[in-house]
């Protein structure tokens, strides 16, 4: 399909109403994690907040409103309570959020105090991500993760009474060891909480992991394919009649508690991205930070641009990767909206591929809009690659 035949596509060229900020610190890099992490550096605190500043200043030279603000890492939490309320000094000057605006923070439940709840309250955060991953004693233990089942109960209820009403728990499946009945535990418990949404997600080996180099070497092994797709739809078969919706591949959420956040990357709206590793999407060009911390440090203290790699999303990728974004939730793609805004039918960015999936079973239209089915959502990795 050639190039000028895709128009560019507007809402790419706007200023962001997003951000993300990464807190790049951790108590251990547990072994399947892929993202910028540094553990055991606490020195670098204060280095990191002052060339956060450096980065805000240069990135947007006076404060910009925003209607959604996510903190991750790392472990935002990780952060003493004392560097927390000076990071929210800094995102409350350079980043003032709109009311009603979505602010959210990961948290893991290891460590994290009353006092760090009290200090993120304050700070206007309204939704908590809890990296929970596991109720099992062992699967904790496999993914190195360092809180025990009870404590996480402990933390929500805290939570609760400092006054968070929306809190999300991230959970992980296919854990190696891990069998079906272990699974339905965790997702049980899980909505026990009584949380207002709930993230799943298969484990990934990652290149670069440790969990990568163990999987290399025989020290530890994957779980049983068709056991990973049983988890997945035992997700998918039990979440929604507890009160659960799926809107996208991986996550489900009570009425109105959907992420908006997350929906501004699906959605292909623009958004900053600030701290070691953070990505963004400005007026149409991709934007990613060194992931070194210290690189990234170094180069905000010597008045350089953070920036390692910078693309920019020519129209016919921005078409392809909105089939993509598009199809991981479970509402899909209003075809309409789509050549309006790109130009382009969505079957004609692969048209062979899009019959054989429709076919198959794997692709529907209903009430007007593409998406996977349900038996397409265990296939959906290769669903979306014939479209990029």
């Amino acid at each position: 399909m050639p190039v000028d035949s895709v128009h560019s596509p507007r809402s790419l060229n706007s200023v962001p109403r997003s951000a993300y900020v990464h807190v790049p610190f951790c108590v251990h890099r547990c072994g399947y994690c892929d993202f910028t992490v540094i553990a055991n550096r606490d020195d670098l605190i204060g280095r990191y907040l002052h060339a956060l500043e450096l980065e805000l200043r240069q990135t947007l030279q006076q404060p910009t409103e925003l209607d959604t603000l996510f903190i991750g890492g790392g472990t935002p939490s990780y952060l003493p309570p004392e560097e927390l309320e000076r990071l929210f000094e800094l995102l409350s000057t350079w980043f003032p959020v709109t009311p009603g605006a979505e602010v959210s923070v990961e948290c893991n439940p290891d460590g994290f105090t009353r006092d760090h709840m009290q200090v993120l309250h304050a700070a206007g955060v309204n939704r908590i991500s809890l990296g929970v991953q596991s109720f099992t004693p062992e699967h904790l233990l496999t993914l190195e993760r360092q809180h025990s089942p009870g404590a996480v109960a402990l933390v929500v209820e805290q939570l609760r009474e400092v006054g968070f009403a929306n809190i999300s728990v991230d959970l992980i499946y296919a854990v190696p060891g891990q069998s079906l009945a272990e699974w339905r535990e965790t997702l049980e418990r899980a909505v026990d909480l009584r949380p207002e949404h709930v993230s799943t997600y298969g484990l990934t080996f990652e290149k670069g992991t440790s969990f990568w180099t163990r999987r290399l070497r025989g020290g530890i092994t994957p779980a049983d394919e068709e056991l990973e797709r049983d988890m997945y739809a035992l997700a998918m078969e039990y979440l929604p009649p507890q009160g659960f919706e799926q809107y996208e591949l991986s996550n489900f959420a009570r009425s109105g508690f959907a992420c908006r956040h997350n929906q501004v990357y699906w959605n292909q709206r623009p958004y900053f991205g600030i701290g070691p590793g953070a990505a963004a999407l400005i007026d149409g060009v991709r934007i990613a930070n060194h992931r070194s911390v210290t690189t990234w440090i170094q180069r905000l203290e010597q008045g350089d641009s953070p920036v390692q790699d910078r693309e920019e999303l020519d129209p016919e990728l921005a078409a392809r990767e909105a089939v993509m974004l598009g199809l991981r939730q479970v509402s899909g793609i209003s075809p309409v909206r789509f050549r309006i805004r790109h130009g382009v039918e969505v079957r004609d960015l692969a048209s062979e591929a899009y019959d054989h999936f429709v076919e198959a079973g794997w692709l529907e239209v209903v009430h007007g809009r593409l998406r996977l089915t349900v038996a397409g959502r265990f296939v959906a990795d290769t669903v979306v690659a014939e479209f990029l």
